[in-house]
């Protein structure tokens, strides 16, 4: 009995995952159509995953669940560790101290901003952390990242990662349509989309009206926040483990985020450019498909009713926190100006 048990859990793995592939594979066709490319792989995976979730439903002894919660697992981690290879310090280091100085000021602000807004509007903690670490940081990345060191709710992760989706896919056409009447130059236009959108696809998408300029500077503010993943997220780990040992007697030890440490690690290995670039490109398009697989495995755990049990609440904490991130964009750029 034990063994045809073995094999259906098998054939669940098998089944899940390659679900989860094969949507990852369409949401890269999709992305690759006018306007498409500006919602980009990562977001249109979660929307199909979603949308398979809440309209098929296959039968329960397939178990397909045990292969996508693998993707939104193991294989989004792995994605996340082969990211490090868009990383270069040496760049970030060239582009003087304002790239940095606006990132942690970006992050500690909207960190702080977000989690005293979900404090106010009385929502999960845990979702609050997981909007203001999406909204502040690298979007979906960020928000998977941190979800495993909170233990946080498959379901408030996929509900998170939605609201930041669609969040960042406004913000992205909001301001390819504004770039002409901005009263900015393209690397000032640059600064401010790196600075503010969620996703880096978005970032790549909203920063082409600012040309080479622009699209360079974006990139450049982005991945300095993507860099800033690393110490924010052992910065909540610190304290989550705190409050474990403050608050309760246990044993249970707070997971910690080995894979952020392969990502820095990736991160420097592309650096000292010790591997070829070609092999550069192939990783990273591992990564991208990884990283789809574990979105379509989040979307797929994403339920109408779970948006109805949390309401309209995060909806607007995370809205309010993006519109707060704009506020201070003068501050931005006045340090931006100032260390040109």
């Amino acid at each position: 009995m034990g063994e045809p048990e073995q094999k259906r859990d098998y054939r669940g793995y098998a089944i899940g995952i390659l679900v989860t592939f094969v949507f990852a594979v369409i949401a890269g066709q999709i992305a690759a159509l006018p306007f498409f490319s500006i919602m980009g792989i990562m977001i249109l995976s979660i929307l199909l995953g979603a949308l398979w979730g809440n309209i098929v439903a296959l039968p329960k002894s397939l178990n397909i669940g045990l292969g996508t919660n693998f993707s939104s697992k193991f294989l989004l981690r792995a994605g996340i560790i082969l990211l490090g290879f868009r990383l270069n310090f040496a760049d970030i280091s060239s582009a003087g101290p304002s790239i940095l100085i606006i990132d942690a000021l970006v992050i500690s602000f909207t960190m702080i901003f977000i989690l005293s807004l979900g404090k106010a509007f009385q929502i999960d903690r845990n979702l609050a952390m997981l909007l203001a670490a999406g909204t502040a940081i690298c979007g979906a990345a960020a928000i998977v990242a941190i979800a495993p060191i909170i233990q946080n709710k498959k379901e408030q992760t996929a509900i998170a990662v939605s609201c930041i989706a669609v969040l960042g896919t406004i913000g992205a056409v909001l301001f390819i349509f504004l770039f002409p009447y901005l009263p900015l130059n393209e690397s000032e236009f640059g600064m401010l989309v790196g600075a503010t959108l969620h996703e880096l696809a978005h970032v790549v998408a909203a920063s082409v009206p600012g040309g080479d300029a622009g699209s360079e500077t974006a990139i450049l503010v982005k991945l300095g926040r993507v860099i800033l993943l690393i110490p924010v997220a052992l910065i909540i780990s610190f304290f989550m483990n705190r409050k474990e040992r403050a608050h309760q007697e246990t044993d249970r030890k707070l997971p910690i985020p080995w894979f952020i440490f392969g990502f820095l690690f990736v991160s420097l290995i592309n650096t000292f450019q010790l591997v070829p670039e070609k092999i550069t490109e192939v990783l990273l398009l591992l990564s991208t498909y990884l990283l789809a697989m574990g979105m379509v495995g989040l979307g797929i755990n994403i339920k109408y009713a779970d948006f109805v049990k949390v309401g309209i609440k995060p909806i607007g904490v995370a809205v309010i926190g993006f519109l707060g991130l704009l506020a201070i964009t003068p501050v931005l750029l006045w340090i931006f100006r100032f260390f040109s």
